[in-house]
């Protein structure tokens, strides 16, 4: 379908920076750049809108959102006010069957290349990928559907934010990181696990302050 072809590529350039924060999406340039009518592309801005990828603005169309934008520290406090207390709750109620894929989830990020071909400010989609279920694979112990579902809404909402982040702090261990969680969570140690988490969440959320 045309329209999701032209959402796809758009989402795909904001979160390769192609578009950078705070950039004009101007539907007519869109529309000619994609061979595609005006309709089409401003369906797919409107879906970008609904995700958080896009805003548009009163008279002024729309504009990828500012790394500096409020929203981005609201739900970094969101994140980090609700996935400690999950991942308590995933390592209470959490199985073997669980801790087996906790640690392939691991496996799987850590082997997976985080930078695309010669690039080294954007991750590789198959990166990204594997850090998602990483993290949802550390809160599924809970056997809440409810508090899964939530967690997969402020990944989504999160997930631009995050790779700026990623961008403006490259010095990061993010592989110790993930290691420091991996090995808290198996060893059952909720107070460590909850701790590197938020030390984790807060330094995407860090990354997006304005610097001095």
């Amino acid at each position: 379908m045309l329209s999701e072809q032209v959402y796809a590529h758009l989402r795909n350039a904001i979160m390769r920076g192609v578009h950078a924060p705070g950039d004009a999406l101007k539907p007519q340039d869109l529309a000619k750049d994609q061979g595609v009518s005006l309709a089409v592309v401003r369906e797919a801005l409107v879906r970008l809108v609904g995700e958080g990828l896009a805003d548009r603005l009163p008279n002024r169309g729309f504009a990828v959102p500012a790394h500096s934008d409020r929203r981005w520290q609201e739900i970094a406090e969101a994140r980090m006010t609700v996935e400690p207390a999950v991942l308590r709750l995933s390592i209470e109620r959490g199985d073997l069957d669980w801790e087996a894929r906790v640690r392939a989830a691991h496996h799987r990020l850590a082997r997976t290349p985080a930078f695309a071909g010669d690039s080294d400010e954007h991750y590789s989609e198959e990166w990204a990928e594997a850090h998602r279920i990483f993290h949802r694979t550390l809160l599924e112990g809970c056997g809440n559907a409810s508090l899964l579902d939530t967690f997969d809404r402020l990944w989504t909402a999160s997930e631009l934010a995050r790779r700026w982040s990623a961008s403006r702090n490259a010095e990061r261990d993010h592989v110790a990181e993930h290691r420091a969680l991996e090995e808290a969570a198996l060893a059952r140690d909720a107070d460590a696990a909850a701790t590197a988490l938020l030390w984790h969440l807060g330094q995407t959320a860090t990354g997006l302050l304005p610097r001095p």
